[in-house]
Formats: C-alpha cells, structure tokens, sequence
C-alpha cells in the first residue's frame, strides 16, 4: 500500500484541498479528522469535530481510542487500498495515525504550501479564526446525521483535471462548526504538564533527580527541556546517552498520550552526577566507569 501525507496547520485548507490532490494522484482513500473516507462516503470511523472538547477531538483525530482505531484498521484491511493520504498538522501527527492504526508511515509527504496558493490559505485562516468554521471533505447527506444542528452550509467546487480525464469533476465538501466550539475552550494548566512529567521520569533508574524542567509553546510548536541530575551507577547499561534517550521517548509517548498534545521537541541533558562517598574513594574505578 502507499501512503500519502498531506500536512498543514490547523485551518490552511487542507481538508478543503485533500479531494483536490486525491483526484490527482489517484488516491482513492483519505484518513481525515478520525474518518476513513472513500469518494462522498465515511466508510468507517468516527469524526473528531463531534467530540465534547478540543482535547476529545485532538485523541479522536490521532485514533488513540482502541475500539475506533480497531474499527478502522479492520475496514483497511477488509478493501486493502492500493493507495491511501493521511491529513494532519504535521509530520509527527501523520506517523502516529499511521502508527496506531497499524500502518507503515507515509513514503510522501507533501505540505500544504506545495498544492494552494498563500491568498487561499490566508483567507482560510482568517474565516477559521473569525468563525470557527471546519471543512469535512464529504457531503452534506453523507454527514448530516452526525451533525445536527451544526452543519453550516455544503460547499461544492470545480476543478480541472489533464485533457485526457473528464475537465469538470465536481467536489462536493460540508462546513461545519464542531461541538466542542459550543462549549468553549479547554486548557491544560502547564503545572499539570510538569507534574506529569517528573511522576514519569521519577520512575527511570538512574535519574536522581530534576534539576530544570521548562515547557516552551511559541511559534506554533511545543518544546519541553529537562535538565537531570544523573546515578550512573543505576543505569541500566551504564551509558549515559541510553538512559537520555529512554528519558526522551517515554515523556514524549506519554505526554501525547495523555494530554493530547504534540511535543514537537524534547530535550533531555544530564547536568550534574550524582555520586557518594564510596564512589568518590576509588576514582580510578569512577573514571573507568565514565570513559568505558
């Protein structure tokens, strides 16, 4: 199977576009917004704009539910798709959707800069943040039972294909406001970020203790930094780089997991060792142990 990638931030017009680039390339399945999609029908799955909250929908999107994400993976591999896109707002949501439904990640992927115009996705943003409206690549009828009350308006557009296919196919996409934008926002307290944190590191041998713990969110992206204070005689292996990198992956894999947040970055440093009395006496043995 190849699996495309379609990414692009949170309202730049992707599921809007997604039909467009499908037809382009051949593409006859799309995994969007928690749905699997072929043509004007949802085959399977369970859209995220349907969820309670913004943090329902972020784990709905991503298929971290097991009884949706099985749901899905069973209809892939019911049709066995010769070719299959995924949608998401980065590279990292588009491999962890592969992921947990089962799925090699994507072979190409293409941002949403490479298929539309800066004016269009300009103008898509400013009606996301002016309105809230979303883009379901599917038709009115196809989704209104799923959305009632909600569905704004469809919204059906032309576009050309080479001469040698049919020059008018007809798209037809729904727009509507999801549920969880009736509610209001919801908002994780960074303070809760850092205590999960230090509860997942504080169980790692070999970490004493954490020195810094500093979470950035700026310029769209998310990067937490971890300064640790280091036991290397409780290390698993006695490496050093080993215990950062097991730091590194089991707080971002958590933290997503959890919070439904993406980290596009952590840092993990160890700054300081820890060491007793004994260890101090035989340095010949502490130096050994440092350079091997």
């Amino acid at each position: 199977m190849e699996i495309y990638a379609l990414i692009g931030h949170s309202g730049t017009g992707k599921s809007h576009q997604a039909p467009i680039m499908a037809r382009k390339y051949d593409i006859e399945y799309l995994i969007d917004d928690g749905l699997l999609i072929k043509g004007n029908h949802a085959l399977a799955g369970r859209s995220a704009k349907r969820e309670n909250t913004r943090y329902g929908a972020i784990k709905r999107a991503l298929f971290k539910d097991e009884t949706h994400a099985l749901q899905v993976r069973n209809k892939i591999a019911e049709i066995k798709p010769g070719k299959l896109m995924i949608i998401g707002t980065s590279r990292r949501m588009t491999d962890v959707i592969a992921e947990n439904l089962g799925l090699a990640h994507p072979t190409y992927y293409f941002n949403i800069e490479e298929i539309s115009n800066p004016e269009s996705i300009q103008t898509a943003l400013t009606v996301r943040a002016k309105t809230n409206r979303h883009v379901i690549p599917l038709p009115t009828f196809a989704i209104k039972k799923d959305f009632p009350g909600y569905i704004i308006k469809p919204l059906r557009t032309f576009f050309s294909l080479p001469a040698a296919q049919s020059p008018n196919i007809s798209v037809e996409r729904s727009v509507v406001r999801p549920v969880f934008s009736t509610l209001g926002s919801f908002y994780i307290a960074e303070h809760v970020i850092t205590d999960l944190v230090e509860y997942i590191v504080s169980g790692t041998p070999g970490v004493q203790k954490i020195l810094h713990l500093e979470v950035k969110n700026g310029n769209s992206k998310v990067c937490l930094h971890l300064d640790l204070v280091v036991d290397i005689f409780k290390i698993k292996d006695k490496k050093i780089d080993s215990l950062l990198k097991e730091v590194q992956t089991s707080v971002k894999e958590m933290i997503e997991y959890q919070t439904g947040f993406y980290l596009d970055q952590v840092n993990v440093y160890a700054r300081k060792l820890h060491l007793n009395e004994d260890m101090l006496k035989d340095k010949d043995a502490l130096r050994k142990m440092i350079t091997s």
